[in-house]
């Protein structure tokens, strides 16, 4: 599940990519090509790739819930409710769905993906952003991803809304996030990508920002119930489900 759930939000993504903005194909013809329309082609991005993350909690959540992202996985395995075993096996499937995508991605679509426009969907700041810029981006929306669905899942009145609230999110963040940092929120994501296009220099930025954030995220919540036991209502689930 958690092969499979990063692999197609890559393979999405990748395709998309490569429909909205390589040059010869009809977005970039028409009255939305061009830089200056670069938001408006990242509608359709951000509402497409948030409704397959909604689709993904629905479909997994209950099972494995749904972390396709390291990132994620070892802020679950900080509070508790993932043991170091799965947590590695986790973070392994992940790796391995993710660049199983980008490799086929890069197979299949030869220069298509290549192409200086798709850039093989490698995540990386886009000018005049810099790296300092996309490190606090990325910082910024992994906190604030890990920190709501932790509120909400430990809340049986929210917890339903996990799976819309999380793709919503994910949305804004590829419509309005995008050029600071190439929207990441993963490690394995963005090395996957690296890998597929052998470009490395802005990989660091994906190593430490949103493991870092996700933690601390993760570090305040259980702040939050030292403090206030009685604040949530609910437990967080283990993952996976049997464990």
């Amino acid at each position: 599940m958690e092969a499979a759930g990063l692999a197609g939000f890559v393979l999405s993504a990748g395709l998309l990519t490569v429909f909205l903005e390589h040059p010869d194909l009809p977005a970039m013809q028409s009255s939305f090509g061009g830089e200056e329309n670069a938001i408006w082609r990242r509608v359709p991005l951000g509402l497409i790739l948030g409704a397959y993350i909604a689709l993904v909690i629905y479909l997994f959540g209950e099972k494995s819930g749904a972390h396709i992202n390291p990132a994620t996985t070892w802020a679950f395995f900080r509070l508790g409710k993932i043991n170091f075993k799965n947590a590695a096996l986790y973070t392994l499937a992940q790796f391995a769905g993710a660049i199983a995508a980008a490799q086929l991605l890069k197979f299949a679509l030869g220069h298509w993906f290549a192409h200086p426009k798709v850039g093989y969907a490698v995540t990386k700041p886009m000018p005049p952003h810099d790296s300092g810029e996309a490190f606090v981006a990325e910082f910024i929306i992994s906190f604030v991803l890990m920190f709501v669905v932790l509120i909400i899942m430990s809340s049986k009145r929210l917890e339903k809304y996990a799976a819309p609230v999380s793709g919503v999110l994910i949305a804004l963040y590829l419509i309005l996030e995008l050029p600071f940092s190439g929207m990441s929120l993963n490690p394995a994501r963005s090395f996957a990508a690296a890998l597929a296009a052998n470009k490395w220099e802005h990989l660091w930025i994906y190593f430490v920002a949103p493991p870092v954030a996700m933690l601390l995220a993760a570090e305040i919540y259980v702040l939050m119930k030292k403090v206030s036991p009685d604040i949530f209502d609910k437990e967080l689930p283990n993952h996976p489900k049997e464990s």
